[in-house]
């Protein structure tokens, strides 16, 4: 598809191309999108099907990897039905409004994630290195306070993002966007304007966001690494650690992937399109895919509720 070079003025209507170069064969990449979407759906719904039914897994820990399954279903699910209509039923075409809603939706849900990680991993500092106090200190009303603070914060600060592109741009090289969803960036390029302010914009809010939560995070591992191996017994210290391997494996692989994206998106221009939009895509969908696997595979407590599920 050929990109247009007349200007236009507000534009009512976008063309997501989906992933350039590899429009041929995206039929056939949807398919292990949609299988990798259906196991996402299926594991986190599980995934809080069991902690919503036990009681003996009220505690904030499990409460937090109910948010991060509920934050991976609504961010699946803000991208997947919209991609998988371009890649199986060629409707590339989404309002401008739209558009900008699903670009705020997308990245709302990664700043909750972000957040949730970060409470999960002080969550675990408080019980390992204070474990006569985590009781005390971890709430339920500190919960709830905790994920309000991280859904404000989350959508307080995407959404100048939003108005900026809404209020500061009327005219558009092109209404076709290079992209399988509407990522900020993405959006910004399109524009016949000086968008200095937006690119300094989203990575203040990038780096505000996983600069702060990473850090936190971070920091908060080597206190508990450091508890650990002060431990006298051998058996204490593996049960410890062992509790803390499904939450280093999800940070992993989230930052890892969100790090990735981020900076090939603004600085890597030696590498194809192709190669950037699929990892975009990628990044956005298997982290909702892995976190209940992993943490079902590794928290043996849920392990259990599953197997009482399904033998029953």
């Amino acid at each position: 598809m050929s990109i247009s070079n007349i200007t236009v003025y507000m534009p009512s209507v976008l063309t997501l191309i989906g992933i350039p170069g590899l429009e041929s064969v995206q039929c056939w990449i949807g398919i292990p999108f949609c299988a990798i979407y259906l196991i996402a759906m299926i594991g986190n719904s599980l995934l809080l099907i069991i902690i919503k039914s036990e009681g003996s897994l009220h505690e904030p820990l499990y409460i937090f990897l109910g948010m991060l399954g509920a934050t991976d279903i609504a961010l699946a699910s803000s991208i997947m039905p919209k991609m998988l209509g371009i890649f199986w039923f060629n409707m590339p075409e989404i309002y401008f409004d739209s558009c900008l809603l699903q670009m705020w939706f997308i990245h709302t849900f990664q700043c909750i994630e972000s957040g949730i990680l970060m409470a999960m991993a002080l969550d675990r500092y408080v019980a390992i290195c204070y474990p006569l106090r985590h009781a005390i200190i971890f709430t339920h009303q500190l919960v709830i306070q905790i994920g309000t603070v991280v859904v404000l914060r989350a959508a307080i600060l995407v959404a100048p993002c939003l108005v900026l592109i809404k209020c500061r741009f009327q005219l558009y090289h092109t209404t076709v966007i290079l992209h399988s969803y509407c990522e900020h960036m993405a959006i910004v390029k399109l524009a016949a304007a000086n968008v200095q302010v937006n690119k300094i914009y989203g990575l203040f809010v990038a780096f505000t966001v996983a600069g702060f939560d990473l850090t936190f995070i971070t920091l908060s591992y080597i206190q508990i690494f450091i508890t650990v191996f002060r431990l006298p017994q051998k058996e204490a210290r593996f049960k410890a650690f062992n509790t803390c391997i499904a939450h280093i494996c999800v940070f992993l692989q989230f930052y890892l992937l969100a790090f990735f994206s981020f900076f090939t998106h603004r600085f890597g221009s030696h590498i194809p399109p192709y190669i950037h939009i699929l990892f975009s895509s990628i990044y956005l969908l298997v982290p909702p895919f892995l976190n209940p696997l992993v943490y079902g595979a590794k928290t043996t407590q849920i392990r259990i509720h599953v197997v009482k599920m399904f033998c029953s």
